[in-house]
């Protein structure tokens, strides 16, 4: 009858064996278990480091007295391998894609040749969405998320600073509400007298595992918030034309001191909001990925967006 050793467990090892006169169909595996787990970085990018485990397997005897090793275990370390070089894969596909966004205003300025690099790396990271079904994962979809990206051409008017001179969006944001189904979107401006925002307030229901539909319902026009000091550049570009402000810059001293004490008068006032009725309120929206950084979703005239979440290490290039 085989005889069974008990060693101790830390550090170490337990053995099975049997005993040199044993009559057993064949040899039972001598198990090690791994002796050590040592973590080593495998790349760094930017700031941006991964780590994973380094795993170290010895096999003994491959049989035991009911047959050949099926190998489960072996198939099982690999499945872990190839996932962490999945995830290590994705994270690299997320930086590249953040860096290939600097400089485009959300993609305003994007050449033909940029849009096309991003374009190909979106594709690529929805091939590989961490979350199939994103309407069943709300807890990942709530909060503030800032866009970072865009082919929708209806933003370009709002982005171009030649339309409105001294005046520039500063954000555009979507906060998702979960608990209570809600939207918001909001773009908010910056100029030399003031701070404002026009945001949209919408219900939305879950209409697939990927797809909401969007009902607007309300629009507000944030209260300005004027700055006390006016700051005006040398020039404004419109329309492809560069106008001096030198000459005016003695009236816009003149009236610093009206500015200010009008600031705290308009200030104090409450948003302008507005009711948004008919059918054209509505739209919907397709995730195609999403973790916790980013999301990227499809409208329903095809144009891409990608928002990056607030408070995520990948706003900063």
């Amino acid at each position: 009858m085989a005889t069974v050793q008990l060693l101790s467990p830390f550090p170490g090892k337990t053995r099975v064996s049997s005993s040199a006169n044993s009559n057993s169909l064949s040899k039972p595996p001598t198990l090690v278990p791994m002796s050590s787990i040592t973590r080593r970085p495998v790349f760094s990018t930017g700031g941006f480091a991964v780590s994973r485990a380094d795993f170290r397997v010895r096999a003994t005897d491959v049989e035991d007295e009911w047959g050949p090793e099926t190998g489960e275990k072996g198939s099982a370390l690999l499945v872990a391998e190839e996932a962490i070089e999945a995830v290590e894969e994705t994270e690299v596909l997320k930086r590249a894609l953040t860096d290939s966004l600097y400089g485009t205003d959300r993609g305003l300025n994007a050449s033909s040749e940029t849009r096309a690099e991003i374009g190909d790396l979106i594709t690529q990271l929805e091939s590989r969405n961490p979350t199939p079904a994103p309407t069943e994962a709300l807890f990942l979809l709530n909060g503030k998320w800032i866009l970072a990206y865009t082919s929708f051409v209806g933003l370009f008017p709002l982005l171009s600073r030649g339309i409105v001179p001294l005046v520039k969006v500063d954000e555009i944001s979507q906060t998702i509400d979960s608990d209570n189904f809600t939207v918001q979107n909001s773009v908010r401006f910056a100029g030399p007298l003031a701070t404002t925002s026009i945001s949209t307030n919408a219900k939305f229901e879950i209409r697939s595992p990927k797809r909401v539909q969007i009902k607007f319902e309300q629009g507000v026009i944030g209260t300005p918030q004027l700055t006390d000091s006016i700051e005006i550049p040398e020039y404004v570009e419109v329309l492809g034309q560069k106008i001096d402000l030198n000459p005016i810059r003695g009236l816009l001293t003149s009236v610093q001191d009206t500015a200010s004490s009008v600031a705290r008068t308009i200030s104090s006032q409450p948003p302008l909001k507005f009711s948004l009725p008919g059918d054209n309120a509505q739209s919907w929206l397709l995730t195609t990925y999403l973790d916790k950084d980013i999301r990227i979703s499809r409208g329903d005239g095809g144009s891409v967006f990608v928002l990056i979440k607030e408070g995520s290490p990948l706003l900063n290039p």
